[in-house]
């Protein structure tokens, strides 16, 4: 992770990904992709609720708008809706010259500490 802004909960992650993780020479293999977006998505919540312990994603849709390439890409994570236990998110993923090619939207169960 390397940004969050409280204010909105948003996290950002970079990754620089190999071609170990591709298909077809330097794509991205699709699984790869929704992978990056998850973690952006279930952070945002992690780093938003520091009672959370757990996020189980019930659903997932990902949209593929462009070639995701081997190399350096960032992903964000944003929270829609916060509440006790369910979480609505979405999820952008961007390239190195900052298109978008990717976005994702979620639904999670957050897990919380017991109550003491």
């Amino acid at each position: 992770m390397v940004d969050f802004d409280e204010s909105r909960g948003l996290v950002c992650f970079e990754f620089n990904v190999s071609k170990e993780f591709c298909h077809s020479g330097d794509v991205v293999q699709g699984g790869f992709v929704t992978a990056m977006l998850d973690i952006a998505m279930s952070h945002a919540i992690f780093a938003s609720n520091p009672d959370a312990v757990g996020l189980s994603s019930l659903e997932i849709n990902t949209s593929y708008l462009e070639v995701s390439r081997a190399g350096w890409l960032r992903a964000e994570g944003i929270i829609l809706k916060n509440g006790y236990k369910t979480g609505f998110l979405e999820g952008r993923l961007y390239n190195e010259q900052g298109q978008l090619t990717a976005t994702a939207s979620t639904v999670a169960r957050i897990q919380r500490k017991a109550a003491v």
